[in-house]
């Protein structure tokens, strides 16, 4: 994958990407930003269609525009998976599991730091004090029974540790509130709350900075679970094999990216809180009524390019883009945390049917291991040991012969190789309290029981007696190869 891969391009430079590609709708009537934009990214979604592209938005300030579902799958069968390829860097066509497999090595790639440029398209435009307005911003107003307008959900947020060491990137939900006011969802046991509580123990403001528009690498490894004390800007560095442009805020000395549609800049408060919540969530639920307090994110200055377009995820059902970048960016941590360990580890994946509830790995099925059993626990336990692993309640383990993209293979893997008996139970384990089933108490204490499904050959068959697939794989090589060229001349295959 190294050698194809290309190098990053700004968020406008993708979209015209993913116009050559027929996988742009360009919506030109006038939109409302009340419920009406929300249904129509997720009528995309579910269609699957094109990214729909809104350039009469009510209400709007001059000039703005709104890309829905950047990263959702495009309707094409021969790109379904378009726009988490060109995020990337990789070309149009790989697949999935290929996709997984690229993006479990970026933790090995030999950081490069960012450099700092004097000047950016982002600063074509500076306002300051009273001259800042948000809500004449598209902000949408998403589902059914959220608490607000959410001006973040494909942005980055962009803080830095006191000691100037550690500069997190991270996608993180944040409500409208005000004209210079935002509130921001911190969550203690995510990096962006680990680096707040710093700055709250020395009772200082942490300042803040929130992209939205920006390179579709920078969105995709702001999802990935990487380590604590990890500087996402120097990753991608490295997975490009060159620096990033960054350029420094107006009212603080943060640096952002250079080709960023809008900028927006401030100061988290240490003791003031503003309402958020809720909002359609990754589970495809909207919990009504569950609103809490969250810090206050006060504006300072904003910049913006000529004519700025705003990403916006509608999330929910899968797939939206927490299934398409966050749920590939978990499998390709852990398919990477699970090498790691020398288990006889295939692939991993996240079914987006799943929700981001469901791993599955598939096991070298040549690989020699006295007991599958054990074996099952044991990626148990290296999974939910690691980061990635954090977020996800349940895993199912199968042998190699199951592709872990194709979820009718999946299903059937695990309704007829699962035994009910030989699930292996993992009590107390830490999870995001997002996780749709959790009661009250869990959530609370950011703890449940996981579970591993094993699904490999049961050890106690006798010699000869192990089942075979009846499937077309079953099939010699030879007459597959034949079978496959009557149905394409016939034109049966698309």
């Amino acid at each position: 994958m190294e050698a194809i891969k290309k190098s990053y391009m700004s968020f406008r430079e993708y979209i015209d990407a993913l116009k050559r590609f027929g996988d742009v709708f360009t919506v030109d009537q006038e939109v409302d930003w009340n419920l009406e934009m929300g249904a129509m990214i997720r009528y995309a979604y579910e269609l699957p269609a094109p990214a729909p592209l809104f350039c009469n938005i009510k209400d709007n300030a001059s000039g703005f525009r709104v890309l829905g579902a950047p990263v959702g799958l495009s309707p094409g069968k021969r790109h379904p998976f378009l726009r988490i390829a060109l995020s990337l860097g990789l070309p149009a066509e790989t697949g999935m599991t290929e996709l997984v497999e690229a993006w479990s090595c970026l933790p090995e790639v030999t950081p490069v730091p960012p450099q700092e440029v004097e000047d950016a398209a982002c600063k074509e435009n500076k306002l300051f004090g009273d001259d800042i307005d948000l809500t004449s911003l598209p902000v949408p107003y998403l589902h059914v029974g959220d608490g607000g307008r959410y001006i973040n959900t494909y942005g980055i947020l962009i803080v830095r540790s006191p000691d100037g060491s550690w500069v997190n990137w991270s996608i993180t939900r944040v409500m409208l509130h005000g004209k210079r006011t935002m509130a921001g969802v911190i969550v203690p046991s995510q990096h962006i709350g680990k680096i707040y509580g710093q700055w709250k123990a020395l009772g200082q403001q942490m300042p803040y900075a929130l992209c939205l528009g920006v390179d579709p690498g920078i969105a995709m490894i702001a999802g990935y679970p990487l380590p604590d004390d990890t500087n996402e800007a120097e990753m991608l560095g490295g997975w490009y094999g060159k620096p990033l442009d960054v350029v420094r805020c107006e009212s603080h000395d943060l640096t952002v990216p250079a080709n960023s549609e809008i900028v927006i800049e401030g100061f988290v408060s240490l003791d003031e809180t503003v309402p958020e919540g809720p909002m359609g969530e990754y589970a495809g639920y909207t919990w009504v009524g569950h609103q809490k307090e969250v810090p206050c994110f006060h504006v300072t200055a904003m910049t913006h390019r000529h004519d700025p377009i705003m990403p916006v995820v509608a999330a929910g059902m899968p797939p939206e883009e927490n299934h398409t970048n966050w749920g590939v960016a978990i499998a390709a941590s852990i398919q990477h945390e699970l090498r790691r360990h020398r288990l006889p580890v295939r692939r991993c994946f996240i079914p987006f049917e799943s929700a981001v509830h469901w791993l599955v790995v598939t096991v070298d099925s040549a690989a020699q291991y006295a007991d599958r059993h054990e074996l099952a626990r044991s990626i148990g336990e290296a999974v939910f040991a690691c980061r990635g692993g954090s977020y996800i309640p349940k895993v199912i383990v199968v042998g190699d012969d199951i592709d872990p993209s194709r979820i009718e293979q999946v299903v059937w893997a695990l309704a007829t190789r699962s035994h009910p008996d030989k699930a292996i139970v993992f009590p107390d384990q830490p999870v995001l309290p997002l996780v749709a089933y959790l009661d009250q108490s869990e959530k609370k204490k950011a703890a449940t029981t996981k579970i591993v499904y094993n699904c490999l050959s049961s050890d106690e068959w006798p010699a000869g007696y192990a089942p075979l697939q009846a499937s077309f794989s079953g099939y010699p090589e030879k007459m597959q190869r034949r079978v496959r060229d009557i149905f394409e001349k016939a034109g049966n295959v698309k």
